[in-house]
């Protein structure tokens, strides 16, 4: 399985590409060895015919005749000899299937139970005696105006040579020597050239079809991807075959329902945080009128910590409605504002490192998002220390501080909101707990991501991971 491509694309070319493969090897296969049945079988209708007539003229002519009549039919591409009953050893393979093809067609062509043998070889026969004078010039005019042999019968070193004795009716046997044409006998390179190209096409066309068929498929994976970075991107096009429409229209409603179902859960929640303003202010003013100091300055405790709940409430809320922007962001001067301000209220926050190229992004939330993750440090850990690590793929900061750190099972929840980590890291009242939480949401908006780790030494990281 490891071998298999890890796209649905790559899978089905393979499985398609191996599937035709196979099936033009078994159809070469087929093909090569029905070939060969009937090259012996058409091809050789002629040299049998040839030898049938021969044997005929021979069995009516007288025996002091046949001497003379087999010197002139002695001519390439059919050598002739009289005598010898059997087969020299090492002439050639008489149970081979053309053999037996070509014996059974002498026998039909014949007729009879004519006594003859038949045998398949690629070399001629041993002993041979030289070709005279008058057959090397019937050779020679056999040859082309270049002198290239012309096609035709006649055995070669890719040739099927045939080797036939023939009994006549008197019972003197006649030697023939002949053989397949070359082009019958040799490689069927026209049928390999043929599948390959064949294979080749369907490869190729099939490439297409996939690459046509898989896009949408890329295409709803890259929706799918930027949805969850702003859910108010542009719809799908509705366009395509049908089942692509079909699927593009589910994910527009998706898409449709997913904001329907923010902006309700957005309006719902900034509509209560501002209707408990009114009330928290008539707390307010009704705890002043409280006698008893203590109760009323416990009463005055809560009502700031609502107080100031609902604001950040509000403000978590108006950061992250709406789109967000993608302009070139100077991490560097980002980082010297956030540096700067904390500096005026005298916190101390230190910059190591560089980021060499801007950062695609939206300004106003990266902001918020680094800034609480350093008000996080400088609050609960007396200090800031930022490192920039900047590669090709992400920017990476690490934000580390010198307080108590957290509690290793407690370093998710730390991103859930409202949820408040102050009895373990501050000795002092912290905040509402939503600072994390909003620096989580703007990561991850931008395909990022915020985790943290106690340090060996003591204290806590906080690793923004903002990917190019």
């Amino acid at each position: 399985m490891r071998l298999l491509p890890r796209s649905l694309f790559g899978r089905l070319v393979g499985v398609l590409a191996v599937g035709l493969v196979l099936a033009q090897v078994a159809s070469a296969w087929i093909n090569w060895s029905e070939r060969d049945r009937m090259l012996v079988e058409v091809a050789g209708m002629q040299p049998v015919q040839r030898i049938a007539d021969i044997v005929r003229l021979l069995d009516s002519a007288a025996p002091a005749e046949r001497q003379r009549i087999a010197g002139i039919l002695d001519a390439p591409p059919l050598v002739l000899r009289l005598g010898g009953s059997t087969l020299p050893p090492g002439t050639g393979d008489e149970a081979s299937p053309q053999a037996r093809m070509v014996a059974a067609m002498l026998h039909a062509a014949l007729g009879g139970e004519r006594a003859l043998r038949v045998a398949v070889t690629a070399h001629g026969p041993a002993g041979r005696a030289a070709a005279p004078p008058w057959m090397e010039q019937h050779r020679m005019t056999m040859r082309g105006p270049r002198g290239e042999a012309r096609p035709g019968w006649g055995r070669g070193a890719s040739g099927i040579g045939l080797v036939t004795r023939v009994q006549l009716a008197d019972g003197l046997w006649v030697t023939f020597d002949t053989g397949l044409p070359r082009e019958s006998a040799s490689l069927p390179l026209r049928l390999l050239a043929t599948l390959t190209m064949l294979l080749l096409i369907v490869l190729g066309l099939s490439f297409i079809a996939m690459r046509w068929l898989s896009r949408p498929l890329r295409v709803l994976a890259e929706a799918a991807e930027a949805l969850g970075k702003n859910i108010h991107r542009g719809p799908l096009p509705e366009d395509g075959p049908t089942e692509v429409v079909r699927a593009a229209q589910a994910f527009n409603r998706m898409q449709a329902r997913l904001v329907r179902y923010i902006d309700d859960r957005t309006r719902v929640l900034a509509a209560i945080s501002h209707d408990l303003k009114t009330p928290l202010t008539r707390l307010r003013l009704r705890a002043e009128l409280l006698d008893d100091g203590e109760l009323r300055e416990r009463f005055d405790k809560d009502l700031q910590e609502m107080q100031a709940m609902v604001t950040d409430a509000l403000a978590a809320l108006r950061g992250l409605e709406g789109p967000a922007q993608t302009v070139p962001v100077d991490m560097m001067a980002l980082l010297e504002s956030l540096q700067a301000d904390s500096e005026e209220l005298g916190r101390a926050v230190e910059i190591e490192g560089c980021a060499r190229a801007p950062l695609l992004g939206d300004p106003l939330r990266l902001k918020r998002c680094v800034g609480n993750l350093v008000e996080n440090a400088v609050v609960y850990g007396r200090r800031a220390h930022v490192a920039v690590d900047d590669a090709p793929a992400a920017l990476t900061l690490r934000i580390r501080d010198e307080g108590p750190g957290i509690p290793a099972p407690l370093l998710e929840r730390a991103f859930d909101p409202f949820f408040r980590l102050e009895g373990s890291r501050s000795r002092e009242t912290g905040g509402t707990g939503l600072g994390l939480s909003i620096a989580r949401s703007i990561a991850r908006e931008a395909g990022g991501e915020v985790s943290l780790r106690n340090l060996p030494a003591g204290g806590l990281e906080a690793c923004l991971v903002l990917p190019r």
